[in-house]
Formats: structure tokens, sequence, C-alpha cells
């Protein structure tokens, strides 16, 4: 990949169409999309900076297992020096990485929180990786039409303050033929798992988050934001009346991530 690092801003491009109606469960104190888009953008901007350390020791190191196999699905697109492939509110780029491992695609990372992508960008650097990273709203990117083969998201599809607008963003970006890989966390239900993950998560995770971010309230938004997450079959059948087909999804380590995917037709 020869292209250089840049950024880019949404406001040099035309808008998408309108979003739509947001679906229930927004965050704490907000009551429209654009509350909702503040208090995330100020949750990921406060958090920043102890963001992989917290990723990493929460999941006991399990997520870098889920982006490596979220990138191995897609290797036959990624091995091709002609495809354009857009990792979506990519965070501090860990899932950019995997992608670009042994890939010959051209990849852009985008997210629309800053402190964020300023992470991104120097991890990016670190890997001698010149990618071009771009600061983006997930809900109004700032690309034409058709220009991707390949739209993935890891953990940063459930933020967004609406997902079925999400979904006809995702959708209007890939070219015929492009695909979507959504990772996203799962509540899995069997015993003994389902119970001890559930403590787990919502006992010690939100304590243990805000000890080390030292932002109150930052890891017991992630476990609502789970709960409130649609049900993988609710999300499929949003996925196949926005017009994807081949829908399906990858539950992994017991259900605790699952990787849906669906195609443009």
């Amino acid at each position: 990949m020869t292209h250089s690092a840049r950024s880019t801003s949404p406001s040099s491009f035309p808008s998408p169409p309108s979003q739509g109606t947001r679906p229930p469960g927004a965050p704490p104190g907000t009551n429209d999309e654009a509350a909702a888009s503040r208090y995330i953008r100020k949750l990921f901007t406060d958090v920043s900076g102890r963001y992989d350390l917290l990723n990493h020791v929460l999941s006991f190191q399990i997520d870098r297992y889920w982006r490596r196999a979220t990138a191995r699905r897609f290797r036959a697109t990624l091995d091709r020096p002609d495809a354009r492939v857009l990792d979506l509110c990519c965070g501090t780029a860990d899932l950019t990485i995997s992608l670009a491992r042994g890939s010959r695609a051209r990849i852009i990372a985008s997210d629309f929180c800053h402190p964020m992508l300023e992470q991104a960008r120097e991890k990016l650097s670190r890997q001698s990786l010149p990618l071009l990273v771009a600061e983006a709203d997930a809900l109004r990117l700032p690309f034409a039409d058709a220009t991707f083969d390949l739209v993935a998201c890891s953990f940063g599809f459930r933020n967004l303050a609406n997902y079925r607008a999400g979904l006809r963003e995702i959708l209007r970006v890939l070219r015929p033929g492009g695909e979507v890989g959504i990772l996203e966390f799962g509540t899995p239900r069997g015993f003994p798992i389902g119970p001890l993950y559930s403590f787990y998560f919502h006992r010690i995770l939100p304590a243990a988050g805000e000890w080390i971010s030292g932002v109150k309230g930052s890891y017991s938004y992630l476990a609502s934001s789970v709960d409130r997450f649609p049900e993988p079959q609710e999300l499929e059948a949003w996925m196949r009346e926005t017009g994807y087909t081949e829908v399906s999804r990858r539950e992994m380590t017991g259900g605790i991530a699952v990787l849906y995917y669906g195609k443009k037709r």
C-alpha cells in the first residue's frame, strides 16, 4: 500500500439521506440522535488515553483473537489490490491493523472521535502502515455511493445513535457485491457461561473499567449498551429489510462476541 496517511473532513462531501427514527435505548440523559452522539463522543474522548489497555485487560486479551478472526473472514477481499476497505468506528485502529496485515487492498480507518483517531494515527505510524485516516460520523459518511468493497466494524456499531440508519449508510457506500462485517458483543445464554459472564460483565467489568480509566460511569455504559443492543435474530432481520443478502452470523467464545455478515446485491 503506497498511499500516504492524512485526514479528511466530512464538510467537503455531500450529506447522505435523512437518518430516520432512532431505535430505543439511548444513552442516559439523551432524548435525540444529536444528544446521543455528543454523549458517545465525550465518553470516548475521556477514555481514549487508556482505551487499549482497558480493552485488552478486561477481555483477557481475547479481543485480539476476535479481530484476527474477522480479518480472516474477509481475506479474499483483502488480498485484492483493487479492493477498497473501510474500518468504520475504528477507535484506536486495532481492527485496521488486523485487516492490513498481508493485505493488498486500500484501507481507510474512520471514527468521529478525534482523540481516538489521534491514537489510531500514532499506532499505525508505529506499525509502518501508511493508511488513510478520516474523521467522520458513521451516520453521515463523507464518501460517495458505491465506494467500498468491504466495510468492517468492531465493537462500535452498538454506539450509533440509530442502528437502522447505520445499516443504510453502510449499504450506500458499498459497491454492488460488497460485504459488511459487524463484530459486536453478544450475550451468552448457556450454563455455566451465561450466569458467570453476566456477573462479570455487569458487576466486575464496570467497576474495574472505571477504576482503570478514572472516568465515572464509562464502563457502566458498556454493559447497558450491550443489554439494549438488538438480539442477533432482530439485527439480522433489520439487515435483510435494509437490503443485504446472504445475511449470517458467527458466534465466538460461547457467544460473547458475534460477527454479523451481509452482502450488497
